[in-house]
């Protein structure tokens, strides 16, 4: 049995009070909120006087955490989640490096891959068509190349920690995974049989979208936004080998989330980001359904 769980004993005649959670020690100092007799171990300092440990908690458990203007908890450091997304690709990208870079079998089992028929070959025995869902979001933290990897990690470094400032941590992480997810749905749905599909541009764009949204709600200028995204979507055209429609499918994504984050009323916020985030993902995984069935009745 601890110290703190012995019965309280009954004080001797005449002795002074107890301790209430040290039976056998004599005080006269009493909490300044629930006036119980406490000891020295007990006594916590308080603005006025000494309070004990319980009313010390439940003062503490009283207290509102601050939150941001979009209802994210606010902490001390704004690019945890960020820092940790880049560790994580960066970490994807070495164990691809390591494991035989373009003939890995880890960035084959990771890649996008719908999985359909190519005409002239036999049907594959892989892809998310024959149930390996996972590619849909492995594939956004797989790149091949350092330059690739280097221009999504910069961007992610430049938009990701306003955006976890602003929305918080679990908002930010399930932002940046569902416009991952987007990104890949527009790819799985609209990509021609055969190809493999890879990068977190679709995650990147989603954020990109995110914010440009939010700049207008906070009636910021959004011209050098809107600058830079129009390069990056010509960039997409015009540039061999682009995924045009993860970029796309991750910037409608961020759209639609960012509206949802940034214009939900302040008395039912956190109800209508959660809402948001599950109609994003059933729409993303209807079209994974859709698909699937299409791929595997020709197939």
């Amino acid at each position: 049995m601890t110290e703190s769980q012995r019965p309280e004993r009954p004080p001797e005649p005449g002795a002074g009070p107890a301790c209430y959670r040290h039976g056998d020690r004599e005080t006269y100092i009493r909490c300044q909120r629930c006036e119980r007799p406490i000891c020295p171990e007990c006594m916590r300092q308080a603005a006025v006087g000494f309070q004990c440990p319980d009313c010390v908690a439940a003062g503490a458990a009283s207290v509102r955490q601050p939150r941001t203007i979009y209802g994210g908890q606010v902490h001390g450091r704004d690019n945890v989640i960020t820092l940790a997304l880049i560790g994580l690709n960066v970490a994807v990208f070495v164990a691809v490096l390591a494991t035989g870079a373009g003939a890995s079998p880890l960035l084959r089992e990771m890649v996008l891959f719908s999985g359909e028929r190519v005409p002239g070959f036999a049907p594959p025995d892989f892809g998310v068509a024959q149930g390996e869902v996972w590619r849909l979001i492995t594939s956004a933290f797989v790149h091949e190349q350092v330059l690739h990897l280097g221009l999504n990690m910069v961007a992610l470094w430049i938009f990701g920690p306003t955006l976890e400032r602003l929305f918080g941590r679990w908002r930010f992480v399930t932002l940046y995974l569902l416009g991952a997810l987007c990104g890949s749905a527009a790819v799985y749905l609209l990509a021609g049989a055969g190809t493999f599909t890879f990068g977190a541009s679709g995650a990147v764009f989603a954020l990109f979208g995110a914010l440009l949204v939010v700049s207008i709600r906070m009636r910021y200028d959004v011209r050098t936004l809107l600058t830079l995204l129009g390069i990056n979507l010509a960039f997409t055209f015009l540039a061999p080998g682009i995924s045009w429609q993860g970029h796309l499918g991750g910037l409608a994504g961020g759209l639609v989330l960012g509206w949802a984050l940034a214009y939900a009323p302040r008395e039912r916020r956190t109800t209508v980001h959660v809402l948001a985030f599950v109609a994003v993902l059933v729409a993303c995984l209807a079209v994974f359904v859709v698909q699937t069935i299409a791929i595997r009745s020709v197939g």
